[in-house]
């Protein structure tokens, strides 16, 4: 019998039967379209993509309904570049223009839509849509962000990190004396403990799993659901924080995955070498982040659930994505380190499920990126873009009407990235530090070849330079 004649509970999938052969222009297939993005969410935390130690049950179900991209991976990061690509469809990738937002983060390419850029959303809402968007990462409520320009609808979640939501004065220094790691210096800890006494002040209230940040989003975004069952068209992005820090999943999730442990609850990393940690120590705060990664998938499931009982994907493209994973002690680190773009931070899931079950089960080897996402679903909702797209149809891709990309590039603040079939590079902008990996032999980046093979390292960087139009901006 056919796998996918065996949908699991609770699952969204075709009728039975569909085969799984892309066909059709992929022009017009949808009405609707649900894109959910989930913040730091490594692929290789997601059993459909070969973990075998943390519960993902939702997503590995929604795998089996999709097309699964087995090499996705950002356009840039960290958090508001890459939502500029996901908002724009456009590149924000060399960052060769910016201009800081007073009072945020002073990273390259942090910053509002510009204002001469149509988003994808307002040519949506123009083409009859009714857009809607529902977050909890915190950076776009502030000043000066907008991007929730073109949703006819949108709300907040508010209280996630340092969202200045909930009142310090209550906090005592005890409580957070308890969560911040030994070893650290003075300096060090400053930040910390500004980070950590907000996240107390905003969770305060949490009296049960519904009152955590992600289950508050997707309760949210189900809600949105219900309040909409009578448009005749819509567009859905629910943008969840988790699985990004701080990691404090229910015990039941802790529980799960580290039941021994003894020592101080290390829910917020500090960024750097991962040695002030030891080894309980480390092992604790993956499983930390691995009980996140699960409360996530159980409440992106009972979302996709209650979508299927209200009738909302029948006609409706879903992709589910993120925008970068995170350092958990591998090649040791702890954080996302724009020096280290290793596999751990630049490997993410991508879903896209058609909602006539065309391409279910299929494992695409193309590369793809998230600048992708709003071409794809432009086409597929059959509405003109507002700009010549720089990502391509993804669906196109998987049915191999377009031709794959060669190569693939990125960035992360002075840092930049760029991947072809067998090697992965990356270098500082300024040519400090370069990293070479060969894939084929080395899938786990163990084994820096860029002082051996100069050859190689000068073909990647012309890839950068040629993808960045000129020199990278330092």
């Amino acid at each position: 019998m056919d796998a996918r004649e065996e949908k699991p509970a609770g699952g969204i999938g075709p009728a039975a039967g569909t085969p799984a052969v892309v066909s059709g222009s992929g022009n017009g297939i949808a009405r609707n379209a649900i894109v959910v993005m989930l913040d730091t969410l490594r692929a290789d935390h997601l059993g459909c993509y070969g973990n075998d130690w943390i519960e993902t049950p939702a997503m590995d179900a929604l795998a089996g309904e999709s097309i699964l991209f087995t090499r996705a991976y950002p356009e840039s990061l960290p958090t508001m570049p890459g939502r500029r690509s996901l908002h724009t469809g456009l590149r924000t990738w060399p960052f060769r223009v910016w201009t800081p937002n007073r009072g945020d983060l002073a990273l390259p390419g942090w910053q509002h839509i510009p204002e001469e850029q149509v988003t994808v959303h307002e040519a949506m809402a123009g083409a009859g849509l009714h857009t809607v968007f529902i977050t909890d990462t915190y950076h776009f409520f502030k000043p000066s962000q907008n991007f929730h320009r073109g949703f006819r609808q949108w709300r907040w979640v508010r209280g996630h990190e340092s969202d200045p939501y909930g009142s310090t004065v209550q906090v005592r220094a005890e409580d957070v004396d308890e969560l911040l790691p030994e070893g650290l210096s003075q300096e060090e800890v400053f930040w910390m403990w500004l980070l950590l006494t907000q996240h107390l002040a905003n969770q305060g209230e949490r009296e049960s799993e519904e009152d955590y940040q992600a289950p508050r989003v997707f309760r949210e975004a189900m809600r949105l659901l219900e309040e909409n069952q009578g448009v005749e068209r819509f567009f859905l992005m629910v943008d969840s924080f988790d699985p990004h820090e701080p990691w404090d999943p229910p015990e039941k999730y802790v529980e799960k995955y580290d039941p021994e442990y003894e020592g101080r609850e290390l829910i917020q990393p500090h960024y750097g070498p991962s040695d002030y940690l030891s080894e309980a120590e480390l092992r604790h705060m993956r499983a930390l982040y691995a009980g996140e990664v699960t409360m996530v998938d159980r409440w992106l499931g009972l979302f996709l659930e209650r979508a299927r009982e209200l009738g909302m994907l029948e006609d409706t493209l879903l992709i589910v994505t993120s925008d970068h994973g995170h350092q958990l002690g591998e090649h040791g680190l702890i954080g996302k380190l724009s020096s280290g773009l290793w596999y751990e931070l630049m490997d993410v899931p991508l879903l896209v499920r058609r909602p006539d079950g065309v391409g279910a089960g299929m494992r695409v080897e193309a590369f793809a990126q998230l600048h992708d996402i709003p071409a794809t679903v432009m086409k597929a909702l059959g509405v003109e873009p507002p700009a010549p797209q720089d990502g391509m149809d993804l669906l196109e891709l998987a049915a191999e009407r377009v031709a794959p990309r060669e190569h693939v590039s990125a960035g992360y603040a002075n840092n930049s990235w760029c991947r072809d079939e067998r090697y992965v590079y990356f270098v500082g902008n300024d040519g400090a530090e370069p990293h070479l990996y060969d894939m084929e032999a080395d899938p786990l980046q163990e084994h820096d070849l860029a002082a051996e093979e100069r050859g190689v390292v000068e073909e990647m960087h012309e890839k950068l330079l040629a993808d960045a139009g000129g020199p990278l901006p330092v």
